[in-house]
């Protein structure tokens, strides 16, 4: 690669605008990094154009002079995007990244003229924030190329390698468990309500907590049962809470849904 890193991310939709804009806002943090961004839409490139160093409205353009290319469009796109840009790539120098949910690692190689390093990544919502959990498999890529994407991604929240056996079971976690984690809030919202609280502070009260519940997880490394048992003491409320809501099902419930979306 060059003295200046440039990273071309075709789709500028929720997810490609935010890792585009979490990328770009985190600058300073490299020796010299320029984000392009591409997309068909002209509308959404001009929304997006004030967090990129550049913007594209021809894929193979955008590429040309690209080492790192982050395909984030819709998974029935993908393989158009590869059948568009692969004349102009060159494995010694382009490594793909994808974020399109169900494409695997081999169809993105089997649809390309050469052998490619690919990346797989299931970012979550929550990366617009800066606050993704983000898992990452890959193929044909070297421990340089895989600490580059690593402290790449890490600007934009948390990453952990995995098998790529394991990404629909991921997706079930980190993806579709934003949307679980928010169903908890509504539900706990309503309660809140029930019992005298506005929407509003019934809501400021749960996402606070769940902010500090996590935080006691991932700054002490500590188990969840550990901490559940800090504020369970016997005949308390907590364990009256706790039981009500395993005699309604939740632990099975939650496991369920979990097992549904893999």
């Amino acid at each position: 690669m060059g003295t200046t890193m440039q990273i071309t991310i075709i789709g500028a939709g929720n997810m490609g605008g935010a890792i585009a804009k979490g990328l770009f806002q985190h600058k300073k943090d490299f020796d010299s990094l320029k984000i392009c961004l591409a997309d068909v839409s002209q509308e959404k490139l001009e929304k997006s154009s004030s967090y990129c160093d550049h913007i594209f409205t021809d894929n193979v353009e955008a590429v040309a002079n690209a080492d790192i290319i982050i395909i984030a469009v819709k998974p029935w796109l993908v393989e158009i995007v590869l059948e568009e840009i692969n004349a102009s790539l060159n494995p010694d120098r382009h490594i793909l990244v994808s974020i399109a949910a169900g494409i695997t690692l081999e169809s993105i190689n089997r649809k390309l003229q050469y052998v490619f390093p690919v990346y797989r990544l299931i970012p979550n919502t929550a990366i617009a924030l800066g606050e993704s959990m983000t898992l990452i498999a890959s193929q044909n890529t070297t421990d340089e190329q895989d600490i580059m994407i690593s402290s790449l991604m890490e600007k934009l929240g948390k990453v952990m390698f995995i098998p790529e056996t394991l990404m629909s079971a991921a997706t079930s976690l980190t993806s579709c468990g934003i949307a679980y984690a928010l169903r908890y809030v509504r539900a706990a919202t309503e309660g809140g309500v029930e019992m005298g609280f506005s929407p509003m502070q019934a809501q400021q009260m749960i996402a606070q907590t769940l902010i500090g519940a996590a935080t006691l997880l991932l700054d002490d490394s500590a188990h969840a049962e550990v901490e559940i048992d800090k504020v369970t003491t016997p005949g308390g409320l907590t364990i009256k809470g706790l039981n009500a809501m395993e005699e309604a099902g939740f632990t099975r419930a939650v496991i369920a849904g979990l097992k549904a979306s893999r």
